[in-house]
């Protein structure tokens, strides 16, 4: 859904100069979206580069056989480093972006994507903090796959959910947690309950309550 109006200043003056302010709101479009919403798909034509208004996006890798793995999540006032990539390459989307809650974006043209890399030294600055941010996180999410075994990716999987959502209570089934850490509904439900009877959560249907001892 396209959205009426955004105070850019508020957002993002943070990282950009008035002048870059004054364009961005001219030649954007702000968009809304709903939980749940998938935005970009791997594969599809990258027409627009957004950058987070408001809400969360969880950025996921999905292999040949349809399993889906979480890389990042994109958070207010951030963008992803992969659409940077692949706009710059003029290739398609590598990643799924789905919206973890309600959200708004602010939606680039693609053709401004270079432009501004020339015209705007905090643009530039903003495009490569953000990609270095991001190549930061997924080699933490490889580290976890690599090093770690699923209780603790499970445990830190559940603290940054709580972290982004402000909340102790997660709404997530076992198999959705399962498709994010690229393993069986099985193996989630054994070892949250397992984590229960440390008294460190409690399962409720399709919701679970993190405790302080977690």
């Amino acid at each position: 859904m396209i959205g009426q109006s955004l105070d850019y200043s508020s957002k993002f003056s943070e990282f950009f100069e008035p002048a870059l302010l004054a364009e961005l709101q001219e030649k954007s479009m702000i968009m809304e979206v709903k939980s749940g919403d998938v935005m970009l798909n791997v594969g599809q034509a990258i027409r627009a580069i957004p950058l987070l208004a408001s809400g969360t996006i969880k950025v996921s890798r999905i292999n040949d056989d349809g399993q889906e793995l979480l890389l990042y999540y994109v958070k207010e006032s951030e963008s992803c480093a992969m659409t940077f990539n692949c706009c710059m390459l003029a290739q398609t989307s590598v990643i799924k972006g789905t919206a973890e809650e309600d959200s708004v974006l602010v939606c680039i043209p693609v053709a401004l994507m270079e432009q501004w890399m020339v015209k705007y030294p905090s643009w530039k600055k903003y495009v490569m903090t953000t990609m270095l941010s991001r190549f930061t996180e997924m080699i933490k999410s490889i580290d976890e796959v690599a090093f770690k075994k699923m209780d603790e990716r499970l445990i830190n999987y559940l603290k940054e959910k709580s972290k982004i959502s402000g909340s102790s209570v997660i709404n997530l089934t076992h198999q959705q947690i399962g498709d994010d850490l690229g393993t069986n509904r099985v193996v989630i439900s054994r070892l949250l309950k397992k984590l229960e009877n440390e008294k460190k959560l409690l399962i409720y249907n399709k919701q679970i309550k993190l405790l302080k001892d977690l």
